[in-house]
């Protein structure tokens, strides 16, 4: 029962997840904030490791008579891909905070939204994760958790940034809370990157 739990509430993360990218890809049309456009590559390398860790946990699961050494090697190689596309995506999010900070930033408010309800949704998952790591200890579950705790963190900041960038277009303040947020966001994707391929 709680294997099914497991599989449901990330078959839920992959779902909640998948309009996110789609969302901040179409405010990039109409506003260029650097957050806004970083928050957009760690969504989409995020939703990417939610469906990896989907996948891997439904095949390491379908019976309890499944190779133990066949499921560590298959966690391996989904971190090892997960964390390295997490780092690229932060080496790339670093040029991009420092070559593009000073263009228009448009309208962030599409942005602005996907953060906030990020904030709420993520925040959720976090808890659901960690209850569900908790009855019974999954190494792919206390990754979620772990993710979805950073998510969390990471929305709040982008909230804060985008915020000002709202209230303050073109200032200085703007500029410089646009372009800490994006190093953050860098910052948290090569982290997270690390941890995941060494954990």
């Amino acid at each position: 029962m709680r294997q099914k739990s497991g599989e449901r509430t990330l078959l839920a993360s992959v779902l909640l997840s998948s309009p996110g990218p789609i969302v901040i890809g179409i405010a990039l049309l109409f506003g260029r904030s650097s957050t806004q456009l970083a928050d957009f590559i760690r969504r989409t390398s995020e939703l990417v490791a939610i469906i990896v860790s989907w996948i891997v946990f439904r095949t390491v699961h379908k019976s309890d008579e499944f190779d133990p050494l066949r499921k560590e090697k298959l966690e391996h190689t989904a971190n090892l891909c997960v964390g390295l596309a997490m780092c690229l995506s932060g080496v790339a999010m670093i040029f991009i905070a420092l070559f593009s900070s000073g263009t228009e930033k448009g309208n962030v408010i599409p942005g602005l939204v996907i953060a906030l309800l990020g904030v709420i949704t993520n925040s959720w998952f976090w808890m659901r994760y960690r209850k569900l790591n908790h009855e019974k200890p999954d190494a792919i579950l206390s990754a979620q958790s772990s993710l979805y705790r950073a998510k969390s963190l990471v929305d709040a900041c982008v909230v804060i940034a985008l915020t000002v960038v709202t209230i303050a277009p073109g200032t200085q303040t703007a500029l410089y809370v646009d372009l800490f947020g994006s190093i953050i966001v860098a910052a948290y994707l090569i982290m997270s990157g690390i941890i995941t391929i060494h954990g």
